[in-house]
Parts: structure tokens; C-alpha cells; sequence
């Protein structure tokens, strides 16, 4: 963000996540992408005089699949409303003895083993390649931390998410193979949408909650609908209770982000300037203005 400028929260994550109590001037409203249409309204709020931006991942009432969620024009409508940081709360399985259900993990890496989903805002007639290498901002992730700490809650801190396609949930093979490679927890949702917000130059933090154990544990039954939403449910007051904690640590920031991710496009664009698409800059607007209007 620019130096002065006030941050703007965005949260993604279940549909309940903006019923916060102190939660003032609500308003639900759409916000147009040239990517398509996101997955809701998003609801615009103040909490504690800080800007609040909520989006609704499957949409209210849960319409999406984790495949047909319109990522991109997800994060393209909230950099269009001014939301300069996500915070991400997901539901996921562990993939680890000591993460049992109801645990809360802060991420710190992911394996994206998604392959249905459009993955990048760049393309044919401008390209773009930034790094992810460390997908998730630390600045977010120490006030996360804190919250967490002033409110009691036990968060995990760092963890390895790997992204499932989906809808289905896995066999006990591909649980088994994910545990051997180190894996904390495993969902559905967070890519493409941590690659995304880098390209938008959002600084982008999850918070996993795990649901339940997938299916590799032999002392558990398999994971089910109603289990998960079992969990979820016990799990969504303390989901709202962080963001209302975090909310006031991260409303003194005034930018830029120290750990780079709002500078992320700065050496990214590899199309030459005389070579790119008109349409493409238009299209990329809210996405890479600031280093394709200078």
C-alpha cells in the first residue's frame, strides 16, 4: 500500500464470518471484475472505526464448489474495493496426529495440487511471474499470532496446506502420500487464491481450522458433511473473535507491507512495454495499475 494510507481488512472464509459483534454500517453490495463475478455481494462494514471488507468463498448458503469458485474475480473485487490485506479462514483436514479436530493453524506454506482452476490474472499479451516462495505475508502473521495470544486461543503456528481439487475428498492413498510429504493439513480453497492476491500485490494470511482427520487415521471414521459442519459450527465463534482481535492490530499500519508483498509486480512483468495486449492492461487495472500506468 502506499506510505499513509489506511489498511482495509478483507476476510474470506465461511458465510458467517461477518456476523461480528461491533460490526457498524453494514452493506452488502456487488462489485464488478472484468474476471466474471465473484462468489457474493461482499459486505462493507467498520470495526472499531477500522474499514472491513468480508467475501463470502462459496457464497452465502454454500453455492460454490471449491472448482468453481471465480478466484480471480474474487481477489480482483476486493483489490477493487480497496481491501489492501485478506485474512483467510478455511476449513481443512489434518494430515497430523497432534492437529486434531478443532485445532487452529497458521499456515505458512502450501502444495498446490489443484488443476481446474484459472491460476494467474497474467497471460497472452502481457506476462507476468512472481514469487511465491513464501506465500504468506509474516507481517500478517505475527499479528495473527498475537491476536490469538490476547485472546487465549492456541493457534499452531506454521504448518504446510495442501490444496486438493475436490469436491471429493481423498482416498487413503493420496492421505497416506500427502503425510509422507510433510503436510500439516489438506482443503480445497487456498489455490489459487494465495497466488492470486501476491499478483495483486495483497498481503494474504490463513488461518486453518481443522475439521476433522481425512481418512488416514485408523481411530477415526472417514470424514463426512456432517462432521465437518459439526466442527465448523463449535469453530466460528473463535473465528469471529480473532478477526475482532486482530482487526485493531493491523488498523495502525499505514504501509508499505516490510515483508514485500505490495511491491510483489515490481519486477514481475517480463512483456515488453510495445508488446502488450491494450485489453490486457485494461483488464489489469485494479490488479497491476500501479506498475502499468507509470
Amino acid at each position: 500500500m502506499t506510505a499513509g494510507k489506511a489498511p482495509v481488512i478483507g476476510v474470506m472464509g465461511g458465510s458467517g464470518l461477518y456476523e461480528i459483534p461491533g460490526l457498524k454500517n453494514v452493506e452488502w453490495r456487488w462489485v464488478p471484475s472484468p474476471f466474471g463475478e465473484p462468489s457474493d455481494q461482499l459486505c462493507f462494514g467498520e470495526l472499531d472505526g477500522q474499514r472491513m471488507v468480508f467475501l463470502p468463498r462459496h457464497g452465502r448458503g454454500h453455492r460454490h464448489s471449491p472448482s468453481t469458485i471465480n478466484y480471480r474475480a474474487n481477489i480482483d473485487a476486493l483489490k477493487r474495493a480497496g481491501v489492501t490485506e485478506i485474512l483467510s479462514l478455511s476449513a481443512v483436514g489434518s494430515l497430523r496426529e497432534d492437529l486434531a479436530p478443532g485445532t487452529f493453524v497458521l499456515v505458512d506454506q502450501f502444495i498446490d495440487r489443484s488443476f481446474a482452476r484459472e491460476k494467474s490474472f497474467f497471460g497472452e499479451g502481457l506476462v507476468a511471474h512472481v514469487s511465491v516462495a513464501h506465500p504468506v505475508c509474516s507481517r500478517l502473521g505475527g499479528h495473527l499470532r498475537a491476536a490469538a495470544k490476547d485472546i487465549g486461543l492456541p493457534l499452531v503456528d506454521g504448518g504446510t496446506y495442501l490444496v486438493m481439487e475436490g469436491p471429493q475428498f481423498s482416498t487413503k492413498a493420496e492421505s497416506q502420500l500427502y503425510r509422507s510429504w510433510g503436510c500439516s493439513v489438506i482443503g480445497m480453497t487456498n489455490m489459487p487464491e494465495a497466488k492470486l492476491a501476491r499478483e495483486a500485490e495483497l498481503c494474504y494470511a490463513t488461518v486453518a481450522m481443522v475439521t476433522d482427520y481425512d481418512c488416514w487415521h485408523p481411530d477415526h471414521d472417514h470424514v463426512t458433511v456432517e462432521a465437518v459442519v459439526k466442527v465448523l459450527l463449535a469453530n466460528a465463534d473463535k473465528a469471529r473473535a480473532l478477526v475482532k482481535a486482530v482487526a485493531p492490530k493491523l488498523s495502525g499500519h499505514k504501509g508499505p507491507c516490510h515483508a514485500g508483498c505490495q511491491t510483489a509486480l515490481e519486477t514481475a512483468l517480463i512483456t515488453h512495454p510495445e508488446k502488450r495486449d491494450p485489453a490486457m492492461i485494461e483488464k489489469l487495472s485494479a490488479v497491476a495499475g500501479r506498475v502499468l500506468t507509470r
